[in-house]
């Protein structure tokens, strides 16, 4: 049985999207998966089981990236073809069953619609599978004691909240009426991101911070974040990661809805700026390839108030 499952490009949606294809696993244990995603979402699916390829889809000017990937899928058969991102290729294959997601402007979660898709009763969580080499590298990474692991990145500068604000966030989240009382923190972000990273690095005392930014493959940072004891992160793939690895995850939104993005799971929680998502997106001036960081009005105070009712839910203790 052949099964052909077209997914993202952005890391953030690709690994909403495990929670379908893990279904799909359970559902068609002797499949032969084929992946097609972007490139920077590619390294997720090493380790999936029943994967028999991952193809990197390149974008190309108009669209001959879909041409491409036809190329590479035909002639054959395919018994399920899920196409996420609603192209004309899905109905340009030979296929028993086709599952096309379609663009939804609702203000239904994007795991809720993806479950929708499948006719499921619930909604699955993401799930990421690593490998004993991910898992090998976490243990060596990861400091000794409690960790608290921080993302302050992001795709786009409109939702990165200030640097500084991270440092002062994680000193207080690790003082001794913290959360996390002495832990370590580990910064991640990839290597192009290290600009953005370094006022949370240099916020902190060196002998406290494990700086892994640029420094981890995908699935290593999943393995790595499933041990730690809190994540807090802008809205970012990493952020996604981060709670489909178990790890309690804060998320900080601003020019982003967390109707529709926020971190999934029991232990996760969202905390946004005092300003909605339409004050801060289209207004007069707006222009998002110039804009700075639209999360000034999310207050380290508001962040903290935010982990610590999220440490008391998944503690069962005090915050």
């Amino acid at each position: 049985m052949k099964l052909l499952f077209i997914t993202s490009t952005r890391i953030g949606d690709a690994v909403f999207s495990t929670a379908l294809l893990s279904h799909l696993i359970e559902q068609y244990p002797d499949a032969e998966i084929t992946i097609a995603c972007g490139p920077a979402a590619a390294p997720l699916f090493a380790e999936t089981p029943q994967v028999r390829r991952v193809i990197s889809l390149n974008k190309r000017r108009f669209g001959l990236h879909w041409l491409a990937l036809w190329w590479q899928c035909w002639p054959g058969f395919w018994h399920v073809v899920v196409d996420l991102r609603a192209s004309a290729l899905s109905y340009c294959l030979l296929a028993r069953r086709r599952m096309v997601l379609r663009p939804n402007n609702s203000a239904v979660h994007r795991l809720v619609s993806l479950a929708q898709l499948a006719r499921l009763p619930d909604t699955p969580a993401p799930h990421l599978w690593t490998g004993a080499a991910q898992e090998s590298e976490a243990d060596r990474l990861l400091p000794k004691g409690p960790a608290l692991a921080l993302g302050p990145t992001a795709n786009w500068r409109g939702k990165q909240w200030p640097g500084e604000n991270f440092a002062e966030l994680a000193r207080r989240l690790t003082a001794t009426d913290g959360i996390l009382p002495g832990a370590a923190v580990i910064i991640l972000g990839a290597a192009s991101e290290r600009g953005a990273a370094a006022a949370a690095i240099d916020g902190l005392p060196a002998q406290q911070v494990c700086d892994l930014v640029g420094k981890l493959d995908l699935l290593t940072a999943a393995a790595l974040l499933a041990r730690c004891d809190f994540y807090v992160g802008n809205d970012s793939g990493l952020m996604h990661i981060a709670a489909a690895s178990g790890v309690p995850t804060l998320g900080l939104f601003g020019p982003s809805r967390e109707a529709h993005y926020a971190p999934w799971g029991a232990n996760s929680a969202v905390v946004r700026t005092a300003l909605d998502y339409d004050e801060l997106v289209g207004g007069r001036g707006y222009d998002h390839r110039t804009t700075g960081s639209l999360m000034e009005s999310l207050t380290v105070d508001m962040a903290e108030r935010g982990a610590r009712e999220l440490w008391a839910r998944v503690s069962g203790g005090s915050s």
